[in-house]
């Protein structure tokens, strides 16, 4: 289930990063005085009062800034600059919730409210509910007169002004209180019942071709449908009577060669819909093979416990021999090995070598995704595992496992009933998960290990 969104969008210089950095307990954002300092977007998963969600830090709406020094702009200025309109509409589309950061020692500035007028222009009603909610945060209140003078903020029409310092914490806490309270206490989900499949990977490795190469086949039915992001379109498909969405998705470039604008919010949508899928396509360059952009991407998907193969496009443009895939089969298990599990396929979306292989494939993943393993077999499993190789003892204690079941599928979870959970080492975790993987394979799905304690 993918995670909720919030976003920190603001003017440069309003202290974004700091409060970012603040809010996710890491110093992931580089902070400076200088406006424009954030070039990248970054994201940062963080919770409170057992509450997760993902933290996105934007840059400053630089171009926007400068126009205003340069010549004040009036609420209904006809010359919106387009480039930050996209930015921040990408950003209200794909959070759930925003935090629209303002300097106190700046009071109201004309681009505080171009964006208010913007942020409110973009919201949806849902009832008596606009979403995505809006929380205008008014930093740098360090005492009590800046707090008291964060009042002025009202005019911006965005409601209840929250007066905080993210350089020394003050308000936080509070602030944080009303994050939680104003997302959505369950992700919206899709209506349809239909297998969904995000297509990723860098930019110029064969996405699009290989989405429309997909298309083309036989026995395949086309209809476009509107995503359930805004400006995303989803394609639903029809594959021997089993309904599938195809969701394409921008290059993930490295993050320091993600430039300003829009591209660098289109990672987020990326992101977003790999949250949304259950299995993803992970397509490299058969010319510059599994890269470690390749790994990050997969790394990605891995964290978000998605169903994956791994397409090594542009297999045409090889010169082969008889080890030419057995050669790529060893890089790909030296560099990605976290992902050895996920089937591995050669194609080449412009001749169309193998690409009918893809969907048939897909549908065997989304079928071991919710593969169910019978508790008795389970657990012989484990005591076979078990004899063959002792679990290691610390401090003259040992590992013993009561009983294993199957609790969840898709992706499968296994709970194991230990008597000290401190003693799981990970290496001994990933020799069960191999065990149980070499009874049923799980072709393509991640497996997911908890262990809670119990006295006997």
């Amino acid at each position: 289930m993918p995670k909720t969104i919030v976003a920190l969008v603001g003017r440069p210089n309003v202290g974004k990063s700091t409060l970012f950095n603040r809010l996710s307990r890491e110093r992931l954002a580089v902070t400076d005085n200088i406006p424009g300092t954030t070039r990248d977007r970054l994201t940062a998963e963080t919770d409170w009062n057992g509450v997760c969600f993902d933290l996105v830090d934007t840059g400053g709406i630089e171009a926007m800034s400068r126009a205003s020094q340069e010549k004040p702009l009036a609420i209904s200025s006809a010359g919106f600059i387009p480039l930050i309109q996209a930015q921040t509409e990408v950003a209200i589309s794909e959070a759930d919730a925003i935090l629209f950061i303002v300097d106190v020692t700046s009071g109201v500035t004309a681009t505080d409210l171009e964006i208010a007028q913007l942020l409110l222009r973009r919201q949806r009603r849902v009832g008596d509910v606009r979403y995505p909610k809006v929380l205008l945060v008014v930093n740098k209140a360090d005492n009590e007169t800046r707090s008291e003078e964060a009042s002025q903020f009202y005019e911006l029409g965005i409601g209840h002004p929250h007066p905080i310092s993210a350089l020394h914490g003050i308000g936080t806490g509070d602030l944080l209180d009303n994050i939680v309270d104003n997302l959505p206490q369950e992700p919206v989900e899709s209506e349809d019942d239909s297998v969904r499949i995000a297509i990723v990977g860098r930019p110029n490795v064969g996405k699009s071709s290989l989405l429309n190469k997909l298309l083309g086949e036989d026995r395949v039915i086309v209809s476009p449908l509107a995503g359930t992001t805004r400006d995303a379109i989803d394609t639903h498909v029809t594959y021997d009577d089993t309904l599938a969405t195809l969701i394409d998705t921008a290059g993930i470039r490295r993050p320091g060669k993600i430039g300003v604008g829009v591209e660098k919010y289109s990672v987020l949508r990326t992101l977003k819909a790999i949250g949304r899928s259950e299995i993803v396509l992970l397509i490299v360059d058969a010319t510059e093979p599994f890269t470690s952009q390749d790994g990050h991407i997969a790394g990605i998907i891995l964290d978000q416990y998605r169903s994956a193969i791994v397409l090594v496009n542009k297999w045409d443009s090889i010169e082969k021999d008889t080890h030419t895939i057995e050669h790529y089969r060893k890089i790909y298990h030296g560099r990605l090995s976290f992902l050895d599990y996920a089937p591995l396929l050669f194609i080449s979306a412009r001749s169309g070598q193998r690409v009918d292989r893809v969907l048939p494939t897909a549908l065997h993943v989304q079928s071991e995704r919710h593969r169910r393993v019978p508790t008795a077999a389970l657990n012989k499993i484990v005591r076979d595992a078990i004899s063959h190789h002792a679990p290691p003892s610390h401090r003259g204690k040992r590992l013993r496992v009561f009983y294993t079941s199957q609790v969840a599928t898709g992706p499968p979870l296994f709970l194991f009933h230990v008597n000290d959970r401190s003693l799981v080492h990970f290496s001994y975790m990933r020799y069960l998960e191999n065990r149980i993987r070499a009874q049923f394979s799980f072709t393509g799905t991640p497996l997911r290990l908890s262990f809670r304690e119990r006295s006997n």
